[in-house]
């Protein structure tokens, strides 16, 4: 991928990011566990990319460098969430907290 590509790929996931957010939870409240969890699965597995990708990104002063920190904290929420099994908690984080942050970053 040249580097145009890449950047268009970063600048397009990140717009779908808020969305896929609240389509999790939407799916957690109601009771679509195993595509809530299938799509989790998917957004960590994304957002690992895009920290990558933002880092490598903003070295060579592509992009200014989002603090995913907050969000590594809501991640640690969320697997608590499940172990627990309070998916209600698990859907605000994502709606109220993670949609959020992702909707400044655009």
């Amino acid at each position: 991928m040249v580097m145009e590509e890449i950047i268009e790929s970063y600048n397009e996931y990140l717009t779908k990011l808020p969305g896929g957010c609240l389509a999790i939870a939407t799916l957690l409240r109601e009771g679509d566990l195993h595509g809530a969890l299938s799509s989790i699965k998917d957004f960590s597995e994304g957002t690992g990319w895009i920290m990558q990708v933002n880092e490598k990104l903003a070295a060579v002063s592509t992009i200014e460098k989002i603090d995913f920190k907050r969000i590594q904290e809501f991640l640690l929420e969320i697997n608590s969430g499940l172990e627990i099994q309070d998916f209600v908690l698990v859907a605000d984080l994502f709606e109220y907290e993670i949609a959020p942050f992702f909707e400044c970053t655009n």
